[in-house]
């Protein structure tokens, strides 16, 4: 079973359902579900998906479908060392480079899945589109 960093984007095309992402986002949480594939989010990445969700839903709507997501995932952790490596990386963005940090420091995380490829660039790991991945694993 492969393990991968979901990033924000992904998770908020299912929930926003953004055309046309929405289907393969929903595909790759619905593998995550069934277990055929280990994914991954970050503490600061619920934090700020409950942020933009709770803009347009409810408290209790939005707290409901996180805790549906969290019945698929898990959650790597951010420690001290992770905000160092981050703080002292090459990212132009420093919540990528949390989640990047996040992932290399879980060891087993091999691919970020995120549509902001350009985001990741200087990442020591796999990154990808939902759609690319899709194809690497049919």
């Amino acid at each position: 079973m492969g393990k991968i960093l979901i990033d924000t984007d992904v998770i908020l095309d299912f929930f926003f359902d953004r055309q046309p992402f929405s289907e393969e986002a929903s595909q790759i949480l619905s593998l995550c579900e069934s277990k055929k594939l280990n994914g991954f989010v970050t503490p600061i990445m619920i934090s700020n998906i409950y942020y933009i969700l709770r803009k347009t839903a409810k408290h209790e709507k939005v707290i409901e479908g996180l805790k549906s997501l969290m019945d698929i995932v898990d959650v790597a952790v951010i420690t001290k060392n992770t905000i160092v490596d981050a703080l002292n990386s090459n990212f132009k963005d420093f919540e990528d480079a949390l989640q990047n940090f996040s992932a290399l420091d879980k060891k087993d995380i091999n691919i970020i899945i995120t549509r902001n490829i350009k985001d990741y660039k200087t990442s020591s790991l796999s990154v990808m589109t939902p759609e690319t991945y899709l194809k690497t694993i049919r």
